[in-house]
């Protein structure tokens, strides 16, 4: 209910100001650019075929997860991620099919943000960057050690140079992959009564439940609300009366 209201100003998100104004340009530039992309990338592919292309940059980026794992003293966790790059590289072809799921060894991903958060470092104030997003004070500090030292889709960009660029084809692929992916989740902001907080509790309730291993203590998710004295009950009262709102428009 608080993700889909507005609240009294948060002490979390001291640049809401700034963040408001990004998070405007990110959905403009969406709407002209990034989306029509992905959506034509969903209307020349099928199914079956974004699955596959999805399970290949899942399985070239686990190198990522091995690392984080080993760095937050998790050797089962990397131990399991190492044997599905295994698997799905050889018997999954290059990564294309998931055998390693048919045989039980579940996916798990991790990064180096939460690597840090396992560190003791705090959450950093909320941001939203141009053409970047959601993100954190630690998660922005954390994103370039992901994406220079760790991502082979990096490796791959540095380690090549193709005429107009096209070392970074794969890595634009990616872009549009995941891209394509949200498509099936907007219908989540159908009757949102504010988007930029919807946005901005998503992503950090997602980054919370990342670091606990999806079980965060009581004390975290009420410091992640960010106001021990918020009035739940007006919240709901703001939500129904938009929702009488738009249901009145034709």
């Amino acid at each position: 209910m608080a993700g889909c209201a507005t609240p009294t100003p948060r002490r979390d998100d001291p640049y809401e100001k700034f963040n408001r104004k990004m998070y405007e340009f990110n959905s403009f530039a969406d709407r002209v650019a990034i989306r029509p992309v992905a959506v034509g990338y969903r209307k020349v592919t099928n199914d079956t075929t974004r699955r596959l292309v999805s399970n290949f940059f899942a399985n070239v980026k686990s190198p990522i997860t091995i690392v984080n794992d080993l760095l937050q003293a998790e050797p089962k966790y990397a131990f399991t991620q190492t044997s599905r790059l295994v698997i799905n590289s050889t018997v999954g072809i290059l990564g294309f099919f998931d055998p390693a799921s048919e045989m039980g060894i579940d996916a798990h991903t991790t990064d180096f943000g939460v690597t840090l958060a396992k560190w003791g470092v705090p959450e950093g104030p909320y941001l939203v960057l141009p053409l970047v997003g959601s993100t954190t004070g630690r998660d922005l500090v954390a994103t370039p050690v992901d994406s220079y030292f760790l991502d082979p889709l990096s490796w791959y960009a540095r380690e090549h140079d193709f005429k107009w660029h096209a070392e970074y084809f794969p890595q634009v692929a990616y872009l549009i992959t995941l891209r394509s992916s949200a498509i099936d989740a907007e219908g989540l902001l159908q009757g949102v009564y504010d988007p930029y907080v919807f946005y901005r509790d998503a992503y950090r309730q997602r980054r919370l439940y990342k670091i606990y291993d999806g079980n965060p203590p009581m004390e975290a998710i009420q410091a992640l609300q960010g106001d021990e004295n918020l009035d739940v009950d007006k919240l709901l009262e703001e939500q129904q009366q938009y929702e009488k709102k738009q249901q009145k428009q034709p």
